[in-house]
Protein backbone atom coordinates (compact mmCIF):
# COMPACT_ATOMS: atom_id res chain seq x y z
CA UNK A 1 0.00 0.00 0.00
CA UNK A 2 1.04 3.62 -0.77
CA UNK A 3 2.20 5.36 2.36
CA UNK A 4 1.11 8.61 1.21
CA UNK A 5 -3.04 7.26 2.07
CA UNK A 6 -1.94 8.07 5.94
CA UNK A 7 0.06 11.16 5.15
CA UNK A 8 -3.44 13.26 6.03
CA UNK A 9 -3.27 11.17 9.38
CA UNK A 10 0.89 11.78 10.23
CA UNK A 11 1.43 7.88 10.33
CA UNK A 12 4.32 6.79 8.61
CA UNK A 13 5.67 3.54 9.40
CA UNK A 14 9.08 1.59 8.43
CA UNK A 15 7.44 -1.95 8.33
CA UNK A 16 4.60 -2.78 5.93
CA UNK A 17 1.09 -1.46 5.35
CA UNK A 18 -1.49 -3.78 4.51
CA UNK A 19 -4.74 -2.14 3.02
CA UNK A 20 -8.30 -4.35 2.62
CA UNK A 21 -6.76 -7.75 2.97
CA UNK A 22 -9.55 -10.53 2.29
CA UNK A 23 -10.68 -11.97 5.53
CA UNK A 24 -8.53 -15.38 4.74
CA UNK A 25 -5.11 -13.37 4.83
CA UNK A 26 -5.99 -11.49 7.70
CA UNK A 27 -7.12 -14.49 9.64
CA UNK A 28 -3.76 -16.30 8.32
CA UNK A 29 -1.74 -12.97 9.61
CA UNK A 30 -3.19 -13.11 12.78
CA UNK A 31 -2.43 -16.36 13.70
CA UNK A 32 1.24 -16.00 12.28
CA UNK A 33 1.36 -12.99 14.18
CA UNK A 34 0.22 -14.90 17.81
CA UNK A 35 -3.13 -12.87 18.14
CA UNK A 36 -5.71 -15.77 17.73
CA UNK A 37 -6.32 -19.69 16.85
CA UNK A 38 -8.73 -21.16 14.93
CA UNK A 39 -11.50 -22.82 16.44
CA UNK A 40 -13.03 -26.40 14.94
CA UNK A 41 -15.66 -24.58 12.77
CA UNK A 42 -12.27 -22.13 11.38
CA UNK A 43 -13.62 -19.06 13.24
CA UNK A 44 -10.37 -17.08 14.64
CA UNK A 45 -10.71 -16.88 18.66
CA UNK A 46 -8.94 -14.37 20.39
CA UNK A 47 -8.48 -13.06 23.73
CA UNK A 48 -9.18 -9.28 24.64
CA UNK A 49 -7.31 -9.19 28.03
CA UNK A 50 -8.01 -6.86 30.23
CA UNK A 51 -10.97 -5.34 28.30
CA UNK A 52 -13.73 -7.69 27.38
CA UNK A 53 -16.19 -4.85 26.85
CA UNK A 54 -16.56 -1.60 26.47
CA UNK A 55 -14.58 0.97 28.66
CA UNK A 56 -17.25 3.75 29.37
CA UNK A 57 -15.40 6.03 31.51
CA UNK A 58 -12.48 6.11 29.17
CA UNK A 59 -14.96 7.32 26.06
CA UNK A 60 -14.32 10.88 25.24
CA UNK A 61 -15.42 13.41 22.48
CA UNK A 62 -13.06 16.49 22.18
CA UNK A 63 -14.71 19.68 23.11
CA UNK A 64 -15.02 22.21 20.52
CA UNK A 65 -17.40 24.81 19.53
CA UNK A 66 -18.48 23.56 16.27
CA UNK A 67 -20.40 20.68 18.31
CA UNK A 68 -21.03 22.68 22.05
CA UNK A 69 -24.33 23.33 21.35
CA UNK A 70 -25.02 20.00 20.51
CA UNK A 71 -23.64 17.44 22.63
CA UNK A 72 -25.15 15.89 25.17
CA UNK A 73 -22.63 16.69 28.27
CA UNK A 74 -22.39 14.57 31.05
CA UNK A 75 -21.33 11.35 32.75
CA UNK A 76 -21.77 9.35 29.18
CA UNK A 77 -20.28 12.24 27.18
CA UNK A 78 -17.24 13.38 28.63
CA UNK A 79 -15.27 16.44 27.39
CA UNK A 80 -11.96 16.29 27.17
CA UNK A 81 -9.52 18.87 25.73
CA UNK A 82 -8.36 19.21 22.08
CA UNK A 83 -4.72 19.51 23.58
CA UNK A 84 -4.69 16.48 24.81
CA UNK A 85 -5.71 14.45 21.90
CA UNK A 86 -3.04 16.24 19.98
CA UNK A 87 -0.85 14.91 22.57
CA UNK A 88 -1.83 11.25 22.68
CA UNK A 89 -2.40 11.66 18.61
CA UNK A 90 1.27 12.30 18.70
CA UNK A 91 2.50 9.50 21.35
CA UNK A 92 0.30 6.84 19.19
CA UNK A 93 1.61 7.42 15.78
CA UNK A 94 4.99 7.57 17.00
CA UNK A 95 4.31 4.13 18.78
CA UNK A 96 2.55 2.58 15.33
CA UNK A 97 5.44 4.04 13.18
CA UNK A 98 7.54 0.60 13.52
CA UNK A 99 4.85 -1.48 13.17
CA UNK A 100 3.31 -3.40 10.64
CA UNK A 101 -0.44 -1.71 10.05
CA UNK A 102 -3.40 -3.13 8.88
CA UNK A 103 -5.58 -0.41 7.02
CA UNK A 104 -9.71 -0.97 5.62
CA UNK A 105 -11.37 0.95 3.78
CA UNK A 106 -14.79 0.91 3.72
CA UNK A 107 -17.94 3.02 4.54
CA UNK A 108 -20.92 2.98 7.15
CA UNK A 109 -24.43 3.70 5.84
CA UNK A 110 -26.14 1.09 2.81
CA UNK A 111 -28.37 4.24 1.20
CA UNK A 112 -25.85 5.94 -1.13
CA UNK A 113 -27.44 9.88 0.49
CA UNK A 114 -26.14 8.70 3.70
CA UNK A 115 -23.27 6.59 3.35
CA UNK A 116 -19.92 7.97 5.19
CA UNK A 117 -16.68 6.48 3.74
CA UNK A 118 -14.52 5.63 6.46
CA UNK A 119 -10.80 4.45 7.05
CA UNK A 120 -9.57 2.29 10.07
CA UNK A 121 -6.11 1.90 10.37
CA UNK A 122 -5.20 -0.96 12.95
CA UNK A 123 -2.36 -2.72 14.75
CA UNK A 124 -3.39 -5.93 15.02
CA UNK A 125 -4.55 -7.90 11.90
CA UNK A 126 -7.83 -9.69 13.92
CA UNK A 127 -9.27 -6.27 14.50
CA UNK A 128 -8.94 -5.63 10.72
CA UNK A 129 -10.77 -8.56 9.99
CA UNK A 130 -13.45 -7.22 12.68
CA UNK A 131 -13.51 -4.32 10.16
CA UNK A 132 -13.71 -5.85 7.22
CA UNK A 133 -16.52 -8.33 8.05
CA UNK A 134 -18.83 -5.49 10.10
CA UNK A 135 -18.61 -2.37 8.03
CA UNK A 136 -19.65 -1.97 4.57
CA UNK A 137 -17.43 -3.74 2.06
CA UNK A 138 -16.22 -1.14 -1.19
CA UNK A 139 -16.28 -2.51 -4.85
CA UNK A 140 -13.19 -2.39 -6.73
CA UNK A 141 -14.01 0.90 -8.23
CA UNK A 142 -15.28 2.50 -5.11
CA UNK A 143 -11.93 1.58 -3.53
CA UNK A 144 -9.75 3.25 -6.25
CA UNK A 145 -11.68 6.56 -5.35
CA UNK A 146 -12.11 6.21 -1.57
CA UNK A 147 -11.88 9.14 0.16
CA UNK A 148 -12.29 8.97 4.30
CA UNK A 149 -14.53 11.40 5.74
CA UNK A 150 -14.24 9.80 9.12
CA UNK A 151 -10.40 8.15 10.58
CA UNK A 152 -10.38 5.70 13.13
CA UNK A 153 -6.47 4.90 14.25
CA UNK A 154 -6.34 1.49 16.41
CA UNK A 155 -3.57 0.71 18.59
CA UNK A 156 -4.56 -1.59 21.43
CA UNK A 157 -0.95 -2.24 22.54
CA UNK A 158 -0.26 1.54 23.49
CA UNK A 159 -0.75 2.29 27.43
CA UNK A 160 -1.49 6.18 28.51
CA UNK A 161 -0.58 7.25 31.55
CA UNK A 162 -3.74 7.81 32.95
CA UNK A 163 -4.29 11.81 34.46
CA UNK A 164 -0.83 12.57 33.57
CA UNK A 165 -1.80 11.80 29.65
CA UNK A 166 -5.01 13.66 30.77
CA UNK A 167 -7.42 10.36 30.48
CA UNK A 168 -8.81 8.17 33.24
CA UNK A 169 -6.45 4.56 32.46
CA UNK A 170 -4.12 3.47 30.26
CA UNK A 171 -7.18 3.09 27.42
CA UNK A 172 -8.86 5.81 25.92
CA UNK A 173 -11.60 6.38 22.89
CA UNK A 174 -11.90 9.89 21.67
CA UNK A 175 -13.94 11.35 18.95
CA UNK A 176 -12.28 14.49 17.37
CA UNK A 177 -15.40 15.73 14.98
CA UNK A 178 -13.10 18.49 13.88
CA UNK A 179 -10.48 16.49 12.76
CA UNK A 180 -13.35 13.63 11.89
CA UNK A 181 -10.70 11.06 13.99
CA UNK A 182 -11.43 8.50 16.52
CA UNK A 183 -8.38 7.55 18.27
CA UNK A 184 -8.47 4.54 20.28
CA UNK A 185 -5.34 2.60 22.52
CA UNK A 186 -4.98 0.86 25.43
CA UNK A 187 -7.89 -1.62 25.02
CA UNK A 188 -8.34 -4.81 22.38
CA UNK A 189 -12.15 -5.13 22.45
CA UNK A 190 -13.09 -4.88 19.27
CA UNK A 191 -16.75 -2.99 19.89
CA UNK A 192 -14.73 -0.02 20.33
CA UNK A 193 -14.46 0.28 17.15
CA UNK A 194 -17.68 -0.51 16.10
CA UNK A 195 -19.10 1.69 18.18
CA UNK A 196 -17.12 5.22 17.73
CA UNK A 197 -18.14 4.72 14.43
CA UNK A 198 -22.07 4.84 14.99
CA UNK A 199 -21.90 7.23 17.37
CA UNK A 200 -20.55 9.73 14.83
CA UNK A 201 -22.99 8.55 12.69
CA UNK A 202 -25.63 8.56 15.68
CA UNK A 203 -24.53 12.11 16.09
CA UNK A 204 -24.38 12.97 12.00
CA UNK A 205 -27.58 12.12 11.17
CA UNK A 206 -30.38 13.97 12.60
CA UNK A 207 -28.45 16.76 11.70
CA UNK A 208 -30.21 16.08 8.13
CA UNK A 209 -33.23 14.77 9.14
CA UNK A 210 -32.59 10.94 9.68
CA UNK A 211 -33.75 8.73 12.89
CA UNK A 212 -30.54 6.95 13.47
CA UNK A 213 -31.72 3.27 15.68
CA UNK A 214 -29.84 1.44 17.88
CA UNK A 215 -31.75 -1.88 16.88
CA UNK A 216 -32.42 -5.04 14.62
CA UNK A 217 -34.37 -4.84 11.50
CA UNK A 218 -35.63 -7.64 9.21
CA UNK A 219 -38.22 -8.08 6.48
CA UNK A 220 -40.81 -10.41 5.73
CA UNK A 221 -41.90 -12.03 2.47
CA UNK A 222 -44.49 -9.28 1.40
CA UNK A 223 -41.68 -6.15 2.07
CA UNK A 224 -42.93 -5.71 5.30
CA UNK A 225 -40.33 -4.02 7.65
CA UNK A 226 -39.85 -4.40 11.28
CA UNK A 227 -37.29 -3.01 13.77
CA UNK A 228 -35.82 -4.48 17.11
CA UNK A 229 -34.78 -2.16 19.90
CA UNK A 230 -32.99 -3.52 22.83
CA UNK A 231 -29.78 -3.06 25.11
CA UNK A 232 -27.99 -6.28 25.42
CA UNK A 233 -29.11 -9.78 26.87
CA UNK A 234 -32.75 -8.55 25.37
CA UNK A 235 -33.13 -11.04 22.92
CA UNK A 236 -32.64 -8.08 19.70
CA UNK A 237 -30.13 -9.79 17.50
CA UNK A 238 -31.81 -13.43 18.52
CA UNK A 239 -35.38 -12.10 17.53
CA UNK A 240 -34.29 -10.39 14.16
CA UNK A 241 -32.59 -13.73 13.33
CA UNK A 242 -35.88 -14.74 12.06
CA UNK A 243 -35.39 -18.20 9.64
CA UNK A 244 -38.77 -16.39 7.87
CA UNK A 245 -37.66 -12.94 7.85
CA UNK A 246 -35.01 -11.78 5.88
CA UNK A 247 -32.25 -9.83 8.15
CA UNK A 248 -31.48 -6.57 7.35
CA UNK A 249 -29.10 -5.69 10.03
CA UNK A 250 -28.36 -6.37 13.23
CA UNK A 251 -27.33 -3.47 15.49
CA UNK A 252 -27.83 0.22 13.75
CA UNK A 253 -29.91 1.37 11.08
CA UNK A 254 -31.27 5.01 10.14
CA UNK A 255 -34.65 5.77 9.27
CA UNK A 256 -34.98 8.24 6.17
CA UNK A 257 -38.11 9.56 4.25
CA UNK A 258 -37.26 7.34 1.65
CA UNK A 259 -37.19 3.92 4.54
CA UNK A 260 -34.79 2.54 7.10
CA UNK A 261 -30.99 1.37 5.71
CA UNK A 262 -28.62 -0.62 7.45
CA UNK A 263 -25.09 1.25 8.54
CA UNK A 264 -23.13 -1.87 8.61
CA UNK A 265 -22.48 -5.05 6.97
CA UNK A 266 -22.50 -7.14 8.97
CA UNK A 267 -23.44 -8.78 12.66
CA UNK A 268 -21.43 -8.42 16.23
CA UNK A 269 -23.54 -10.86 18.46
CA UNK A 270 -23.64 -12.32 21.71
CA UNK A 271 -22.12 -15.56 22.12
CA UNK A 272 -22.51 -16.31 26.14
CA UNK A 273 -25.26 -19.66 25.75
CA UNK A 274 -25.14 -19.86 22.10
CA UNK A 275 -28.12 -22.54 21.64
CA UNK A 276 -27.19 -24.33 18.19
CA UNK A 277 -30.84 -25.13 17.78
CA UNK A 278 -32.31 -22.08 19.37
CA UNK A 279 -30.27 -19.47 17.40
CA UNK A 280 -28.90 -21.62 14.75
CA UNK A 281 -28.33 -18.73 12.01
CA UNK A 282 -25.75 -17.26 14.02
CA UNK A 283 -24.33 -20.49 15.64
CA UNK A 284 -23.93 -21.70 12.13
CA UNK A 285 -22.10 -17.97 10.95
CA UNK A 286 -18.96 -18.39 13.18
CA UNK A 287 -17.51 -20.20 10.61
CA UNK A 288 -14.06 -19.39 9.06
CA UNK A 289 -13.89 -15.43 8.54
CA UNK A 290 -15.80 -14.74 11.45
CA UNK A 291 -13.86 -13.32 14.78
CA UNK A 292 -14.46 -14.59 18.49
CA UNK A 293 -13.55 -12.79 21.25
CA UNK A 294 -13.20 -14.39 24.49
CA UNK A 295 -14.77 -17.35 24.09
CA UNK A 296 -13.32 -20.54 25.43
CA UNK A 297 -12.29 -23.53 23.55
CA UNK A 298 -11.67 -27.02 25.04
CA UNK A 299 -9.29 -29.34 24.56
CA UNK A 300 -10.44 -30.25 20.99
CA UNK A 301 -10.62 -26.36 19.84
CA UNK A 302 -14.83 -26.46 20.06
CA UNK A 303 -16.14 -23.22 21.60
CA UNK A 304 -17.80 -23.58 25.30
CA UNK A 305 -20.49 -21.13 24.82
CA UNK A 306 -21.59 -22.07 28.25
CA UNK A 307 -18.05 -20.87 29.67
CA UNK A 308 -18.03 -17.47 31.13
CA UNK A 309 -14.56 -17.55 32.82
CA UNK A 310 -13.01 -14.68 30.97
CA UNK A 311 -16.09 -12.72 30.21
CA UNK A 312 -20.04 -12.67 29.90
CA UNK A 313 -19.99 -10.78 27.01
CA UNK A 314 -18.14 -13.28 24.75
CA UNK A 315 -19.07 -11.82 21.02
CA UNK A 316 -19.19 -13.51 17.71
CA UNK A 317 -18.27 -11.18 14.81
CA UNK A 318 -19.15 -12.22 10.68
CA UNK A 319 -20.82 -10.21 8.19
CA UNK A 320 -23.97 -10.59 7.21
CA UNK A 321 -23.88 -12.96 4.58
CA UNK A 322 -23.02 -15.52 6.80
CA UNK A 323 -27.18 -15.74 7.47
CA UNK A 324 -28.65 -17.58 5.06
CA UNK A 325 -31.23 -15.43 4.11
CA UNK A 326 -29.60 -11.73 4.57
CA UNK A 327 -30.79 -9.17 2.50
CA UNK A 328 -27.68 -7.74 1.04
CA UNK A 329 -29.09 -4.49 -0.07
CA UNK A 330 -29.22 -3.54 3.85
CA UNK A 331 -31.94 -1.59 3.08
CA UNK A 332 -35.69 -1.48 3.74
CA UNK A 333 -39.40 0.17 3.31
CA UNK A 334 -40.73 2.37 5.94
CA UNK A 335 -41.41 0.16 9.23
CA UNK A 336 -45.06 -1.29 9.68
CA UNK A 337 -44.03 -2.64 13.17
CA UNK A 338 -40.95 -1.81 16.46
CA UNK A 339 -40.38 -3.90 18.94
CA UNK A 340 -39.14 -2.61 22.34
CA UNK A 341 -37.32 -5.52 23.63
CA UNK A 342 -36.52 -5.42 27.87
CA UNK A 343 -35.44 -8.34 30.17
CA UNK A 344 -37.79 -7.53 33.03
CA UNK A 345 -35.93 -9.66 35.88
CA UNK A 346 -38.51 -8.45 38.27
CA UNK A 347 -41.23 -10.63 36.46
CA UNK A 348 -43.84 -7.64 36.36
CA UNK A 349 -43.57 -6.41 33.08
CA UNK A 350 -46.41 -8.09 30.36
CA UNK A 351 -45.00 -10.58 27.93
CA UNK A 352 -46.48 -8.19 25.52
CA UNK A 353 -48.57 -5.09 24.87
CA UNK A 354 -49.45 -2.30 22.70
CA UNK A 355 -47.99 1.31 23.06
CA UNK A 356 -49.42 4.74 21.46
CA UNK A 357 -47.27 7.34 20.22
CA UNK A 358 -47.08 8.66 23.55
CA UNK A 359 -46.21 5.33 25.00
CA UNK A 360 -43.46 5.02 22.61
CA UNK A 361 -41.77 8.11 23.14
CA UNK A 362 -41.84 7.82 27.03
CA UNK A 363 -40.50 4.15 27.25
CA UNK A 364 -37.60 4.94 24.07
CA UNK A 365 -36.74 7.74 26.43
CA UNK A 366 -36.60 5.20 29.39
CA UNK A 367 -35.01 2.32 27.50
CA UNK A 368 -35.70 -0.22 30.41
CA UNK A 369 -34.08 -3.39 30.98
CA UNK A 370 -32.90 -5.31 34.39
CA UNK A 371 -29.56 -6.15 35.43
CA UNK A 372 -29.17 -9.42 36.83
CA UNK A 373 -27.51 -10.54 40.43
CA UNK A 374 -23.47 -11.93 39.56
CA UNK A 375 -23.58 -10.16 36.22
CA UNK A 376 -21.89 -6.87 38.35
CA UNK A 377 -19.79 -6.74 41.18
CA UNK A 378 -22.06 -5.55 44.40
CA UNK A 379 -25.46 -6.49 42.30
CA UNK A 380 -26.80 -9.53 44.59
CA UNK A 381 -30.69 -8.74 43.18
CA UNK A 382 -32.59 -7.65 39.98
CA UNK A 383 -31.55 -4.14 39.08
CA UNK A 384 -33.22 -1.21 37.18
CA UNK A 385 -31.30 -0.35 34.42
CA UNK A 386 -32.20 2.53 31.92
CA UNK A 387 -30.44 4.04 28.71
CA UNK A 388 -32.49 6.29 26.80
CA UNK A 389 -32.52 5.42 23.35
CA UNK A 390 -31.65 1.89 23.96
CA UNK A 391 -28.03 2.75 23.11
CA UNK A 392 -27.76 5.90 25.63
CA UNK A 393 -23.74 5.20 25.52
CA UNK A 394 -23.67 5.95 21.37
CA UNK A 395 -26.69 8.52 21.28
CA UNK A 396 -24.32 11.97 21.73
CA UNK A 397 -26.95 14.38 21.61
CA UNK A 398 -30.26 14.81 23.87
CA UNK A 399 -32.86 12.21 23.92
CA UNK A 400 -35.52 14.40 23.56
CA UNK A 401 -33.64 15.11 19.84
CA UNK A 402 -34.41 11.20 19.10
CA UNK A 403 -37.45 10.56 20.60
CA UNK A 404 -38.65 13.78 18.45
CA UNK A 405 -37.88 11.93 15.75
CA UNK A 406 -39.49 8.26 16.56
CA UNK A 407 -42.69 10.10 17.30
CA UNK A 408 -43.01 11.83 13.51
CA UNK A 409 -42.00 8.69 12.30
CA UNK A 410 -44.24 6.46 14.01
CA UNK A 411 -47.63 9.41 12.54
CA UNK A 412 -45.94 9.70 9.35
CA UNK A 413 -46.00 6.00 8.73
CA UNK A 414 -48.76 4.62 10.86
CA UNK A 415 -46.16 2.40 12.70
CA UNK A 416 -47.49 -0.19 15.11
CA UNK A 417 -45.28 -0.19 18.49
CA UNK A 418 -45.23 -3.43 20.83
CA UNK A 419 -42.75 -3.54 24.68
CA UNK A 420 -42.14 -6.84 24.32
CA UNK A 421 -40.36 -8.35 28.07
CA UNK A 422 -38.20 -10.77 26.95
CA UNK A 423 -37.18 -11.73 30.90
CA UNK A 424 -39.20 -13.56 33.92
CA UNK A 425 -42.49 -14.34 34.86
CA UNK A 426 -43.73 -16.45 37.22
CA UNK A 427 -41.89 -14.01 39.68
CA UNK A 428 -38.76 -12.18 39.75
CA UNK A 429 -35.39 -13.80 38.96
CA UNK A 430 -34.65 -16.76 41.19
CA UNK A 431 -37.96 -17.08 41.97
CA UNK A 432 -39.69 -17.13 38.68
CA UNK A 433 -38.15 -18.39 34.88
CA UNK A 434 -37.50 -16.71 31.57
CA UNK A 435 -39.92 -16.40 29.23
CA UNK A 436 -40.07 -19.19 26.89
CA UNK A 437 -38.44 -17.98 24.04
CA UNK A 438 -40.94 -20.11 21.18
CA UNK A 439 -44.38 -18.23 23.04
CA UNK A 440 -42.02 -14.70 22.34
CA UNK A 441 -41.53 -15.62 18.95
CA UNK A 442 -45.36 -16.19 18.74
CA UNK A 443 -45.49 -13.30 20.11
CA UNK A 444 -43.26 -10.59 17.91
CA UNK A 445 -44.66 -13.61 15.00
CA UNK A 446 -48.52 -11.96 15.53
CA UNK A 447 -47.59 -8.32 16.19
CA UNK A 448 -45.65 -8.50 12.73
CA UNK A 449 -48.19 -10.36 10.94
CA UNK A 450 -51.15 -7.40 12.15
CA UNK A 451 -52.97 -10.33 13.93
CA UNK A 452 -52.74 -8.28 17.23
CA UNK A 453 -54.47 -4.95 15.23
CA UNK A 454 -57.91 -5.53 15.98
CA UNK A 455 -57.77 -8.49 18.94
CA UNK A 456 -59.13 -6.82 22.58
CA UNK A 457 -56.68 -4.83 24.89
CA UNK A 458 -56.32 -4.79 28.61
CA UNK A 459 -55.14 -2.06 30.55
CA UNK A 460 -52.60 -2.87 33.01
CA UNK A 461 -53.56 -0.05 35.56
CA UNK A 462 -49.79 -0.04 37.34
CA UNK A 463 -47.73 0.26 34.00
CA UNK A 464 -49.84 1.70 32.11
CA UNK A 465 -50.04 -0.21 29.03
CA UNK A 466 -52.32 -1.94 26.78
CA UNK A 467 -52.57 -5.88 27.05
CA UNK A 468 -53.43 -8.25 24.26
CA UNK A 469 -56.56 -10.67 25.64
CA UNK A 470 -55.61 -13.57 23.05
CA UNK A 471 -51.79 -14.08 21.33
CA UNK A 472 -52.26 -17.01 18.55
CA UNK A 473 -50.26 -19.94 19.83
CA UNK A 474 -49.19 -18.13 23.29
CA UNK A 475 -51.25 -19.37 26.55
CA UNK A 476 -53.62 -16.27 27.36
CA UNK A 477 -53.01 -17.00 31.41
CA UNK A 478 -49.53 -15.75 31.05
CA UNK A 479 -50.40 -12.32 29.11
CA UNK A 480 -50.92 -10.87 32.46
CA UNK A 481 -48.13 -11.02 34.68
CA UNK A 482 -49.93 -10.76 37.86
CA UNK A 483 -51.96 -14.05 36.59
CA UNK A 484 -48.16 -16.23 37.10
CA UNK A 485 -47.36 -15.35 40.38
CA UNK A 486 -48.45 -17.31 43.27
CA UNK A 487 -48.47 -14.74 45.70
CA UNK A 488 -50.39 -11.76 44.26
CA UNK A 489 -49.74 -9.15 46.97
CA UNK A 490 -46.17 -9.81 46.30
CA UNK A 491 -46.61 -9.06 42.67
CA UNK A 492 -48.11 -5.63 43.31
CA UNK A 493 -45.54 -4.44 45.63
CA UNK A 494 -42.63 -5.35 42.93
CA UNK A 495 -44.39 -3.96 40.45
CA UNK A 496 -44.83 -0.52 42.22
CA UNK A 497 -41.47 -0.64 43.10
CA UNK A 498 -41.09 -0.65 39.67
CA UNK A 499 -42.99 1.93 38.73
CA UNK A 500 -41.54 4.33 41.15
CA UNK A 501 -38.29 3.66 39.45
CA UNK A 502 -39.40 4.52 35.89
CA UNK A 503 -40.58 7.99 37.39
CA UNK A 504 -36.94 8.31 39.72
CA UNK A 505 -35.50 7.96 35.81
CA UNK A 506 -37.76 10.13 34.25
CA UNK A 507 -36.95 13.04 35.91
CA UNK A 508 -33.63 13.42 34.01
CA UNK A 509 -34.74 14.57 31.49
CA UNK A 510 -35.92 17.70 32.49
CA UNK A 511 -38.70 19.31 30.33
CA UNK A 512 -40.87 17.30 28.37
CA UNK A 513 -44.23 17.44 27.42
CA UNK A 514 -47.53 16.11 29.40
CA UNK A 515 -48.73 13.86 27.05
CA UNK A 516 -45.77 12.31 26.96
CA UNK A 517 -45.77 11.90 30.64
CA UNK A 518 -49.26 10.66 30.71
CA UNK A 519 -48.15 7.47 29.51
CA UNK A 520 -45.95 6.90 32.21
CA UNK A 521 -46.37 4.08 34.84
CA UNK A 522 -48.58 4.83 37.65
CA UNK A 523 -47.75 5.32 41.20
CA UNK A 524 -49.79 5.29 44.27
Amino acid sequence: MNLNCLEELHISTSKKIFRNLSAASLVENAVKRGEGILAESGALVVNTGKYTGRSPKDRFIVRQDSINGLINWGDVNLPIEENVFNKLFDKVTKYLSDKDLFVFDGYVGAMEEYKMNIRVVNEYASEALMSTQLFRRPCEEELKNHCPEFNVVVAPGFKANGKEDGVNSEAFIIINFDKKVILIAGTQYSGEIKKSIFSVMNFLLPLKGVFPMHCSANIGEAGDTAVFFGLSGTGKTTLSADPDRKLIGDDEHGWCDKGIFNFEGGCYAKTIKLDKEKEAQIYNALRFGALLENVVLDENNRPLFDDDSLTENTRGAYPVEYIDNADLSGVGQHPNTVVFLTADAFGVIPPISKLTKEGAMYHFMSGYTSKLAGTERGITEPKATFSACFGEPFMLMKPTVYAKLLGEKIINHNTEVYLVNTGWTGGEYGTGKRMNLNYTRAMVKAALEGKLRDVEYDLDEIFNLYVPKVVPNVPQEILNPKNTWVDKEKYDLKAKELAKQFHKNFQKFGEVSEDIKKAAPKTF
